[in-house]
């Protein structure tokens, strides 16, 4: 769980690094490359951090991701999905991980399409205002953490982690049933 009043915001991409060290002199921010970090020390580092802004590369659910794609891309079996799924759940659960507030998404058009299909479509569609794009010309992270959107925080994991399966690139919000629409609203 990320520090009092701090918000926390997980940087994806090649660019990441470079961004990261670019907001070291902030004083309203507290920014490492965790890349290689357990999620562990990333809690604990989180958990000591009283700054109004966390910004961070360490992904909690790339686990998850990397399975969903590898599935979708035919390199690996629904149980990997499924083992990871249940493996995020339960660091979720315990508390050795947590959901950041903020994705933010850099090089988009450098990103294969299941992946894309991931960041902008699976973790968007659980949460719309949750994933930023940063990959326009004129992206500034700086102005991004000034103007970040308001909506709905992330629902519960477990309310749309175990769907991941069934959330088939170019089809996801697509084929969802009216009940599946209103989870987590």
């Amino acid at each position: 769980m990320a520090g009092p009043n701090s918000t926390t915001l997980v940087l994806v991409g090649e660019e990441a690094p470079t961004l990261i060290d670019a907001l070291g002199h902030f004083a309203n921010v507290r920014a490492a490359t965790l890349t290689d970090a357990t999620d562990d020390e990333v809690q604990r580092w989180i958990s000591r951090t009283y700054a109004p802004y966390i910004v961070h590369d360490h992904d909690p659910l790339s686990h998850v991701a990397s399975a969903w794609v590898e599935f979708f891309d035919d390199m690996t079996t629904l149980g990997t999905l499924d083992l990871e799924v249940d493996r995020a759940l339960a660091s979720l659960g315990s508390g050795t991980m947590s959901m950041p507030d903020y994705y933010v998404i850099l090089d988009v058009e450098k990103l294969a399409p299941t992946w894309k299909h991931w960041w902008l479509g699976v973790l968007a569609d659980a949460a719309p205002t949750r994933v930023i794009l940063g990959s326009e010309p004129t992206f500034s992270l700086t102005r991004t953490l000034r103007r970040l959107p308001t909506g709905r925080l992330w629902p519960e994991p477990v309310s749309w982690l175990h769907r991941v399966a069934r959330a088939v690139p170019d089809r996801i919000g697509i084929d969802r049933s009216p009940d599946e629409a209103d989870d987590g609203e």
